[in-house]
């Protein structure tokens, strides 16, 4: 007799008791792979088959998954082939189940596709969902061959399976959507907060591919005259792909034209391909990016042959999340205008103060040099006229210097005329709502801790700081530890970040391996290290130019451990 606690072995049938145990097992899990392999798993158990197996199907009725049991490895799928005869599967039918034993070889049509195992039984019975058949259950080689029974227990557990798979389906889509939603948000924000227009799409493009399970994600954008191509890819193939050209006629420009998504079953199985790298991918997504009407891009989501579909809900998820990313890129693009815009609005304005005042000063003193110039050749003026005329001249370009230095200093953003110490001070808690931490912040005059978080400045301490470092320097200084901030919270995923800024106008060789007035700034984090991936190094160039103004250099080191900056100017 069968123990309470204990399995059926292959070829016994499980007693009444056992098909809820099964029934438990099955409505225990909202992982649909799981739900699945167990529907197998219980079928067989329940019915003493030796092996079985669940083939699941696509939207064309062809195998896209395939879950098995006690299959040997002789029999198991390759290249999604059954591992039992096409004829005995095609015996299925749409509703019910059936049961063919004592199946000799001779039984088999010879011409038959399929393993060369036969089975001696047979059952088959489809998993419905919906009225839809969503796969097919094949239970082999019982001894004892299977029995009406059997059929009544596997229709049972197929029912029961049903509702578990669309539980999890049902599951699998709120968490899908949730993440979706998390994805839009944090695109539109990270968008309109100012990110450069390529990162942005390269942002998007690798958000999109994350939360829609896609392999191969692409940006076809506007190219050369009126062609489109392939801007941004990322994920498999990505380098066979970038750049390819998107004909007129086809699926990517067709969606932009009508404004529409687009899902596609399966690449490899499209008769003709005008771009034959795409042939490498089964299920596609097209989405249009659209703005105000107007289409500005595609968004293409592939995965490899034998994955699962996309369906219509991701469709509608990715036509909404790829316009909120369009708007976001337009309001982007209109914020830079606008830049640019007061840009010349302010070059027009320092224009107009140079002529007017410092230029038109200077030109009175070029005048004044040239009548001095002439009655020294004439020997027309004595040397006290001369000497007079010179002053008065030197004078003049000297209210000229103050005046453009006045222009100059007006170009100052207002922040700038805070003390250095105060500025940096602020950059590093700015940094605390990006970073979700407090760097930590110490600046060292001439080896001694002057500023630290945790320290009550004085103004002498202040005053000598602000005294050794020039306010060009100063702006510098600030925009280095501004950019290294900015960059560790955007791309390290760190615990911890410290800010230490070194300044020695009279360097001491105990302290310093340096022989001239210099300012030193280190950042360091314990975050993730720079991805080998990411080849646009605008920020770290534009760091590189400020310290060659200085005549000084910069040098950033990044592994696994984390990322460090090393940033030098001379004063």
């Amino acid at each position: 007799m069968l123990a309470a606690n204990s399995s059926p072995r292959p070829g016994q049938r499980a007693p009444r008791h056992y098909f809820m145990r099964a029934v438990v097992q099955l409505m225990g899990s909202l992982d649909l792979p799981s739900v699945l392999q167990e529907f197998v798993n219980q079928a067989c158990k329940l019915t003493g088959a030796s092996h079985g197996a669940l083939s699941v199907l696509d939207n064309r009725g062809e195998t896209s998954s395939f879950f098995h049991h006690g299959l040997p490895k002789d029999s198991q799928p390759i290249d999604g082939k059954l591992p039992v005869p096409d004829y005995l599967v095609a015996q299925i039918p749409p509703e019910g189940t059936v049961i063919l034993n004592d199946l000799p070889n001779s039984m088999l049509p010879n011409e038959c596709e399929g393993p060369t195992h036969r089975p001696s039984s047979f059952m088959g019975t489809p998993l419905r969902i919906h009225e839809q058949i969503y796969g097919r259950l094949f239970l082999c080689d019982k001894p004892s061959g299977f029995t009406d029974a059997d059929a009544e227990d596997v229709s049972g557990i197929a029912a029961i399976a049903s509702i578990a798979v669309e539980n999890s389906r049902l599951y699998a889509k709120a968490r899908n959507r949730e993440k979706w939603m998390r994805a839009s948000q944090k695109l539109t924000t990270l968008l309109l907060e100012g990110q450069d227009e390529e990162e942005a799409l390269s942002l998007i493009i690798n958000t999109v591919r994350d939360v829609a399970d896609a392999d191969t994600a692409i940006m076809v954008l506007p190219s050369v005259g009126d062609s489109w191509a392939a801007e941004i890819v990322e994920g498999a193939y990505s380098h066979e792909l970038l750049g390819s050209v998107f004909p007129q006629d086809g699926r990517a420009l067709s969606v932009l034209r009508e404004g529409r998504g687009l899902l596609v079953d399966a690449m490899n199985r499209t008769p003709t391909l005008r771009i034959p790298q795409m042939g490498s991918f089964g299920p596609a997504l097209y989405a249009p990016l659209m703005a105000r009407g107007d289409g500005i891009g595609v968004l293409i989501l592939l995965r490899l042959p034998n994955r699962e579909e996309f369906d219509a809900i991701q469709l509608a998820q990715a036509e909404s999340l790829a316009s909120q990313a369009a708007l976001a890129l337009e309001l982007a693009g209109a914020q830079h205008a606008e830049d640019v815009a007061a840009l010349f609005d302010e070059r027009n304005r320092i224009g107009q103060d140079l002529h007017d005042l410092a230029i038109q000063q200077l030109f009175a003193t070029g005048m004044e040099l040239d009548r001095i110039r002439q009655e020294i050749v004439e020997g027309t003026s004595g040397p006290e006229q001369m000497i007079g005329g010179l002053d008065k001249a030197l004078a003049a370009v000297d209210d000229s210097v103050r005046q453009i230095r006045t222009i100059v200093h007006n170009l100052r953003e207002p922040d700038q005329s805070v003390e250095l110490v105060e500025r940096l001070r602020r950059e590093a808690s700015l940094a605390r709502t990006s970073l979700g931490i407090a760097p930590s912040f110490i600046i060292d005059y001439n080896g001694v801790t002057l500023v630290r978080e945790d320290m009550e400045w004085q103004f002498e301490a202040v005053q000598l700081i602000e005294d050794a470092v020039s306010p060009d320097l100063a702006d510098d200084v600030v925009a280095v530890v501004r950019e290294a901030l900015s960059n560790t919270a955007r791309h390290a995923h760190a615990s911890s970040v410290s800010v230490r800024v070194d300044i020695a106008p009279q360097p001491n060789k105990n302290i310093s391996a340096f022989h001239e007035p210099h300012v030193v700034i280190n950042v360091d984090d314990d975050g993730r290290g720079m991805d080998p991936r990411q080849h646009r190094r605008s920020g770290l160039n534009n760091l590189a130019a400020r310290a060659r103004r200085h005549r000084g250099w910069s040098e950033i080191t990044s592994d696994s451990s984390g990322t460090s900056l090393f940033w030098c100017a001379l004063l």
